[in-house]
């Protein structure tokens, strides 16, 4: 105990002037060992950069981009209570989807909508087989945040707090940052009301605990992949573990695995799209994000927006992002979540034409790049 103390006081014992952004000699010092990125590559309607930052100990950020010559697909999962939950989202949620999609003939709404509910059921089942032998495992569950484009039109389907952010130029050639997806938190007045519509014999559906708003006073987000105790009866935890404890038993679940889906064409003023896990979001804006992916350049830009929500991380611990790199991962939570940005340019000279682009798979911080699997997408083309 006391060498881990010791560890997060060295790291935080020099405070410093306060600024906002990075400064050079937060942008030009020595890597992050524990930032990973890839700095440009192409998809079908343009370039994308992703970048990912760990913070816990074992990393529950996990992500995706599948590009080919027809269509785009990103997907980012903000695990919580471990890994497994994130990670099996990012090994099925996108095979669900070819195959519904290859079986509907198109992608649409539904098809998401359907991807999600059988990836959350693959997700039970894994719990079902486990359960006994690692209770915990029905405590572990995954925001959801996935973004396609297809035939010219974007979709987005959302769950927890995950967000993509749109930056549309305005008329003065300003950058505006639109929000497509809703924050399905318990900090949000709309989402403390639906949950009391919906459980209204139940005067602790949210409750305020150490100045936060949560779900039956142990979870922020309102829908997820997994968080099987939370939806199922069967799955209840051992009531001695504290964190987990409800004030009275499930009878119906509590949270839900319905993702919010939006659609649209694709306009002309639409410029790139940000997708983030909320570790971002804590540290700027919107229309923060949206000004430096608009001002800098494409190259190493999904790196530039964590690096400058890591500064501000720093920033308000009162030291400086070159010393905050020096903080091992699992302290490192006590500064910042882990983070994943993907950023997707729109070049529209690219719709309606069939680009040279190769199928291609990154999956984000473990360095796995190989060949996607669109061949369901070539079919209906």
């Amino acid at each position: 105990m006391f060498s881990w103390l010791a560890r997060l006081a060295s790291a935080c014992w020099r405070p410093v002037r306060r600024y906002a952004r990075m400064s050079k000699d937060d942008e030009d010092g020595t890597d992050d060992a524990l930032l990973w990125c890839r700095d440009l590559d192409r998809h079908s309607l343009g370039e994308f950069s992703i970048a990912v930052v760990q913070a816990n100990e074992i990393i529950e950020d996990h992500s995706q981009v599948e590009t080919g010559p027809h269509a785009t697909f990103v997907g980012v999962y903000d695990g919580h209570g471990g890994p497994e939950a994130s990670r099996f989202v990012r090994e099925h949620l996108f095979r669900h989807l070819m195959r519904l999609a290859r079986e509907n003939g198109t992608i649409s709404e539904d098809v998401l909508r359907n991807a999600f509910s059988a990836t959350e059921e693959g997700f039970l089942t894994l719990v079902r087989r486990t359960w006994e032998i690692k209770p915990l495992i029905a405590a572990i569950g995954s925001c959801c945040l996935v973004g396609v484009i297809w035939r010219g039109t974007l979709y987005v389907a959302n769950l927890g707090d995950s967000r993509a952010v749109v930056g549309c130029l305005g008329r003065s050639s300003n950058i505006i940052a639109e929000q497509l997806t809703t924050d399905h938190n318990a900090c949000m007045e709309e989402v403390r009301q639906e949950l009391k519509s919906l459980h209204p014999d139940d005067s602790h559906i949210v409750v305020m605990k150490h100045g936060v708003w949560r779900i039956k006073g142990i979870i922020q987000v309102s829908r997820s992949i997994g968080d099987a105790y939370l939806k199922k009866p069967e799955f209840t935890i051992d009531p001695s573990i504290s964190r987990f404890r409800l004030s009275e038993p499930l009878h119906r679940p509590v949270l839900t695995a319905e993702p919010s889906i939006y659609s649209r064409a694709i306009r002309p003023q639409d410029k790139f799209v940000i997708f983030a896990s909320d570790g971002l979001w804590e540290h700027m804006t919107n229309q923060e994000a949206a000004e430096i992916v608009h001002n800098y350049p494409r190259a190493g830009i999904a790196k530039r927006l964590v690096k400058t929500a890591l500064s501000e991380a720093a920033r308000k611990r009162e030291m400086r992002y070159n010393d905050l790199k020096k903080v091992e991962k699992g302290i490192r939570r006590f500064f910042h979540d882990d983070i994943t940005v993907v950023v997707l340019f729109l070049d529209h000279e690219l719709l309606g034409k069939r680009a040279a682009i190769p199928d291609l798979s990154v999956r984000g911080f473990i360095d796995a790049v190989g060949p996607s699997d669109f061949s369901a997408l070539e079919e209906m083309t």
